[in-house]
């Protein structure tokens, strides 16, 4: 079946507008569960005072806005993102903080109104996966970047290296609410093989990248907690279940309870994650 790009473009806009709330909710917890990541793809572009960055694909904006503390007053983030929710969930994070250092721009990552050779660094936290073209956004991310200067981004690997993650998409998909997704189609799991990454990077003109795994914990007070955490964040997983019956959705919600009972811990869950993280000029 050949995917409408277009349509998943459209789709894929309303649904990242639908759940900014709930990322913004979380935006704490989250960004304690997985500091590693931004921690190694902020210390391997190495920002430095009076550089310019850009954040792609930023969501509630947290990457940024560490990168932003390291290039200083002198310096400037452009935190962008396609959702316009999104990017003000960043500003909102952004002037809590008391940054003035961060533009924040409503920017499509395949098709981005910057100018080229104008930026000295690029990050981009668990966003290439999700474009409908990744070549063309890398492609992009390239243009706008100053000779020599580098991207790190982040994506998440294998799925039987993200319970956290797999569980949900796989009890959707037995239940017949969605179909298994397409080869390489955009989600989660789409670049979740170093071979597919290489092909991408490489494509828009970097170098062979430096991928290193990066771990992480997801946990969760108790299953309750587990399942609002889908419902509210999981994109367009969330925006399925939110049109389920309520005997659809008790179905799921127990086939996600027995799949999650291995990492039962006490009354919570402790479920494992796995980020595969790239460093290329």
């Amino acid at each position: 079946m050949t995917i409408d790009l277009d349509a998943y473009r459209e789709q894929s806009l309303a649904t990242w507008g639908e759940v900014a709330s709930g990322w913004e909710e979380r935006r704490e917890w989250m960004t304690e569960l997985t500091g590693p990541v931004n921690a190694w793809l902020v210390g391997k572009v190495d920002p430095r005072p009076g550089q310019v960055f850009l954040d792609v694909a930023a969501g509630p904006g947290d990457l940024g806005l560490a990168v932003a503390e390291r290039v200083g007053e002198d310096g400037r983030v452009i935190s962008s993102d396609f959702s316009p929710n999104m990017s003000a969930v960043a500003r909102r994070n952004g002037d809590a903080r008391g940054l003035r250092n961060v533009e924040y721009r409503v920017l499509d990552a395949e098709r981005m109104d910057l100018d080229d050779d104008s930026v000295d660094g690029v990050v981009c936290r668990w966003g290439y996966m999700l474009m409908a073209d990744p070549g063309a956004a890398f492609a992009e991310s390239r243009r706008v970047l100053r000779p020599g200067g580098r991207l790190s981004f982040s994506v998440w690997g294998a799925p039987e290296r993200n319970p956290w993650a797999s569980i949900s998409g796989a009890a959707i998909v037995k239940h017949g609410h969605m179909p298994p997704p397409e080869p390489r189609a955009p989600g989660i799991f789409a670049m979740a093989e170093e071979g597919r990454i290489r092909e991408l990077v490489g494509g828009a003109g970097f170098e062979d990248p430096q991928i290193d795994e990066v771990s992480v914990e997801w946990r969760y007070d108790d299953f309750d907690d587990y399942w609002r955490f889908v419902c509210e964040l999981a994109g367009g997983l969330a925006m399925v279940i939110a049109t389920l019956s309520d005997d659809e959705r008790e179905a799921m919600r127990e086939t996600m309870r027995t799949e999650a009972e291995p990492y039962a811990v006490g009354d919570g869950y402790r479920m494992p994650g796995l980020c595969l993280n790239a460093v290329t000029r």
